[in-house]
């Protein structure tokens, strides 16, 4: 039986989210030009978790658990995200290659729970490999062999932090855990910045960043995640994955126009070429198991 298409109202909260994750990646750009990389990330986490832990309870998670998530999305995932951005990837190629977290997290299944790669997913990894090999092949001024080695760490360490957050029972919190692992994300984020950017070049950024500047980190923290996660994590509460899901593969088409419309970057053939390349692998990872199973169900 067909499941019901999706309300429109949850559809548009959906898209909503969609365009906030997909912009943010011209907001980061945007942040950079004012805050050290680590600075910005720290902030970020700072403020996810201040003051809402002060009113939000501690989840009844493993504090491994929410340590292990805050590594892995703060540090990792945006942490190296943010790096990459500084100059070595552009906005709109950032938010196409990061969404190889899907290849990470196939892989960390293999490796975790013992699962069999089915052979449409090597499909797509190999669609998604020759993806990544032509934006090598053509790297300029956009994008350079390190940007595309940051993000991939990157996306590895989400993919890391998903794994994480899928052991989690059903009772938890979504929110209160985003918060209290955004908690322990920020002193390590911290601890690098003080380290690698220098106290000095921290403490002068935050002093003379301008309204500009903490607009970007208010919506990093308020837009990207407490808006983004929660509401897709509502989202999926009231429907079925299979739904949802595939609707993030606007994300990336979201993020490469908005860094065209506002950042004025280029949208060359070459890249068009790459990023068909990369979404139509996750296209097959996600769509195929869905055909396959209404051509099995078919009477």
């Amino acid at each position: 039986m067909r499941a019901p298409a999706l309300p429109p109202l949850h559809l548009l909260l959906a898209l909503a989210v969609i365009i906030v994750w997909g912009s943010n990646f011209v907001v980061i750009r945007l942040g950079l030009n004012e805050l050290p990389p680590l600075t910005f990330a720290a902030l970020r986490f700072t403020f996810a978790a201040l003051p809402m832990m002060l009113f939000v309870k501690r989840p009844p998670a493993p504090i491994w658990r929410l340590v292990s998530y805050g590594l892995l999305i703060g540090a990792g995932q945006f942490g190296l995200l943010f790096i990459a951005m500084n100059g070595s990837i552009s906005p709109g190629l950032a938010s196409l290659v990061v969404q190889t977290q899907v290849f990470f997290t196939i892989g960390l299944a293999m490796w975790l729970v013992g699962e069999r790669p089915r052979l449409f997913q090597y499909g797509a990894l190999a669609l998604g490999a020759a993806g990544l090999i032509w934006l090598i092949v053509h790297t300029n001024g956009e994008v350079t062999p390190l940007g595309i080695g940051l993000v991939l760490i990157a996306a590895a360490s989400w993919a890391g932090g998903n794994t994480v957050a899928r052991g989690l029972k059903s009772d938890v919190n979504l929110f209160a855990f985003i918060v209290w692992s955004s908690a322990c994300a920020a002193p390590a984020l911290w601890l690098l910045a003080l380290t690698l950017e220098g106290p000095a070049r921290v403490a002068q950024a935050v002093a003379h960043a301008s309204p500009g500047a903490w607009v970007a980190v208010a919506w990093q923290t308020i837009g990207n995640t407490m808006f983004g996660y929660v509401a897709w994590a509502w989202l999926l509460a009231r429907h079925p994955a299979a739904q949802v899901s595939p609707l993030a593969l606007l994300i990336p088409v979201a993020g490469m126009g908005a860094s065209a419309i506002w950042l004025g970057e280029g949208l060359p053939a070459w890249k068009l070429i790459a990023a068909g390349l990369l979404i139509s692998g996750l296209a097959l990872n996600t769509f195929w198991p869905m055909l396959n199973w209404r051509k099995l169900a078919a009477p």
